[in-house]
């Protein structure tokens, strides 16, 4: 098993940030796992037991909603059954996935053993496509070769970050300079 670096905890602007994002207070958030090319998050890390005692499988949350809504875009195109279908076919994609799988649940256990999700990762994996948020946020946090249909989807996205942050501006301007966000550019 690979051994994965401890969370760095998010700062103050980082959740202000995801509270603007999903429209309400962030909860079990323990690192910001991406960064969108303007500087705000886009994937965090979650606990996997959230502070009101709730199992939460999703350690890898796409919190964006420019990018949460392209991902919906994909899913809603057909592209979930397509790669399913590709995933029940192709032996090397199974396996790439199936390890896949692994990585998600040695990056949550890293967090906490919560017996209720014990050997149950998310997105559908290790057998089937079912959330490509989950497998864009894996993707996204834990970088290029770990998820390989993450990889794919994240492929398939439009530049979401091109009209500039989804949240920045309703963050307050401390907030943003201690968080060192900058304006858009390049691709993540």
């Amino acid at each position: 098993m690979t051994a994965h670096p401890a969370p760095t905890p998010p700062s103050p602007a980082d959740l202000a940030a995801v509270g603007v994002q999903l429209g309400r207070e962030p909860r079990g958030v323990v690192e910001v796992a991406h960064r969108c090319p303007c500087g705000a998050p886009d994937v965090v890390r979650t606990l996997p037991r959230l502070p009101d005692g709730t199992p939460f499988p999703t350690s890898f949350y796409a919190t964006c909603p420019r990018l949460t809504g392209a991902i919906s875009t994909l899913e809603g195109d057909g592209v979930m059954k397509e790669m399913s279908a590709r995933l029940a076919s192709d032996p090397d994609l199974a396996s790439a996935y199936a390890a896949a799988h692994e990585d998600y649940l040695a990056r949550r256990s890293q967090l906490g053993q919560v017996p209720e999700i014990d050997g149950i990762s998310a997105g559908g994996m290790p057998t089937r496509v079912k959330c490509l948020h989950v497998l864009v946020g894996h993707a996204l946090g834990a970088g290029p070769g770990v998820n390989p249909l993450g990889d794919e989807a994240l492929a398939l996205l439009p530049p979401w970050w091109s009209a500039g942050s989804c949240c920045l501006e309703a963050v307050g301007s401390d907030e943003r300079e201690s968080a060192g966000t900058q304006q858009p550019e390049g691709s993540p």
